[in-house]
């Protein structure tokens, strides 16, 4: 099973509201290793998924609000772009700080128009994924502290590797936001697009 796949059927276990330990979700995935949900759940909490837990007790999802999938006629986007625009500027900091997450959620998964307006609340991303947007503040800190930290990613062939890695500075190159790294052994830099990545983290996890 490939990780993107595993965290979408962890969630879909989490999403009865009970307690699961780590070893009964390794069990339900395969026989994958404790380590690997452990990974899997500080994946999934650094993308936003309201879960709470820890290892040694087990983790609980805080049921979201979901919806089915939806279509959306042209002029629907545009009452929603226009909605979601009033309130990100409103006076209230929750409702713009929410307007603006869920503009952004839109736009991580909504077709962007052929001729996108660069002011656009949506700001279209279609080749990053939930999961890797999730690890932007992670990726922040590691630069900040300037740690060598272990950096899980999809190669070519969409195998899982994993490199130890100083974290440099996230960038942009030609519309595609890529993450800046220093290997170790003089490898020089690297660089891995965002939606390569699955996972960050300290060395001494």
């Amino acid at each position: 099973m490939r990780r993107t796949d595993r965290l979408f059927e962890l969630v879909q276990v989490l999403r009865d509201g009970r307690l699961h330990r780590a070893s009964d979700l390794a069990a339900a995935m395969g026989g994958v290793s404790v380590r690997t949900i452990w990974r899997d759940m500080a994946t999934l909490m650094a993308s936003g998924m309201p879960i709470e837990g820890e290892r040694g007790v087990g983790y609980v999802l805080r049921a979201p609000t979901t919806l089915p999938p939806l279509m959306l006629t042209m002029a629907e986007m545009e009452a929603l772009r226009d909605g979601l625009r009033r309130v990100s500027t409103a006076g209230d900091p929750g409702l713009a700080r929410a307007a603006r997450s869920l503009a952004a959620k839109i736009g991580a998964v909504a077709p962007a128009p052929q001729d996108p307006d660069e002011d656009d609340i949506f700001t279209f991303r279609p080749a990053a994924t939930a999961v890797a947007e999730g690890l932007v503040p992670a990726l922040r800190a590691a630069i900040r502290s300037g740690a060598w930290m272990w950096l899980f990613a999809l190669d070519d062939q969409d195998r899982p590797q994993r490199d130890e890695v100083m974290v440099l500075r996230l960038t942009e190159d030609q519309g595609r936001r890529v993450l800046v790294v220093r290997r170790k052994a003089g490898r020089g830099e690297a660089r891995y697009p965002l939606d390569r990545l699955l996972a960050i983290e300290p060395l001494a996890v």
